[in-house]
């Protein structure tokens, strides 16, 4: 499963419900994530589904994250930036240009540590300019009330191509054999070109599988459609003037062909 690279997903400020997520926090946060104490998993605008079937099924889960400063309108702030490791569905949904935004949920004292931490990732199509207007998360959504939801960011997901690491770490490891010569030195190339081919294939089956993905959706969503318009076809007919019951069948004889002698 590929994992995403790092990419900002709050900076200390403003929060959906009006709080406000401060340089404290984002630091403690980023101190404190461990997925082996509790994994923050990732969420389709913040709704948990109970079935693994559903659209509000978990995409992904949140591997690591840190705290860097970066530069704003309003100078220099702190942010958090997340690794994750997403489905191939979510994967999909990020090619296909929609849930480009991110919100986190934050629990305040978390297990009674008095401190704060991060126990969910939501993707979302609301911007961050918008976000404190446009995203009017319920309670429902919170695991516990006082959650707060930060204001959503745009982000590009980029993914660590599994082959290519591969390819580069096979690269290095025969790279420590360069000094041979002569027959071995010819069969080493070969390994290395070979590997890189491979890695190569690893990659377009990747997104292959992704397009696939977004293809069957496509087709199970036209599919639902026809069958739809079908069903009311059919009704209209059952409903339309001389479709009502038919004649029953004569049976006056055997169906045997009589003639005169």
């Amino acid at each position: 499963m590929p994992k995403s690279q790092f990419f900002r997903v709050a900076t200390e400020g403003a929060t959906t419900d009006g709080r406000n997520i401060d340089r404290a926090t984002i630091e403690q946060i980023a101190a404190t994530y461990n997925p082996k104490t509790y994994g923050a998993r990732i969420w389709l605008e913040h709704i948990r589904g109970i079935l693994p079937d559903s659209q509000f099924k978990a995409y992904g889960d949140v591997i690591a994250v840190k705290a860097e400063e970066v530069d704003t309108d309003n100078g220099k702030k702190l942010a958090l930036f997340a690794q994750i490791e997403p489905t191939p569905e979510l994967v999909a949904i990020n090619k296909a240009k929609q849930k480009l935004y991110t919100s986190l949920e934050i629990q305040p004292d978390f297990a009674d540590t008095a401190q704060p931490y991060l126990v969910g990732l939501g993707v979302t199509d609301s911007p961050a300019s918008l976000g404190t207007e446009a995203l009017k998360f319920s309670a429902a959504r919170k695991q516990q009330s006082t959650n707060l939801f930060t204001s959503a960011v745009e982000v590009e997901l980029e993914f660590e191509e599994q082959g290519i690491r591969l390819a580069d770490a096979v690269k290095n490891l025969l790279s420590r054999f360069s000094n041979k010569s002569g027959a071995d030195a010819a069969q080493f190339a070969d390994i290395s070109e070979a590997v890189q081919e491979l890695a190569g294939h690893v990659v377009t089956a990747n997104d292959n599988y992704a397009d696939a993905v977004t293809r069957l959706e496509k087709a199970e969503t036209a599919l639902k459609a026809t069958q739809d318009e079908l069903a009311a076809f059919k009704a209209q007919m059952d409903e339309a003037p001389g479709n009502g019951p038919r004649r029953p069948a004569a049976t006056g004889n055997d169906g045997a062909v009589q003639t005169e002698f």
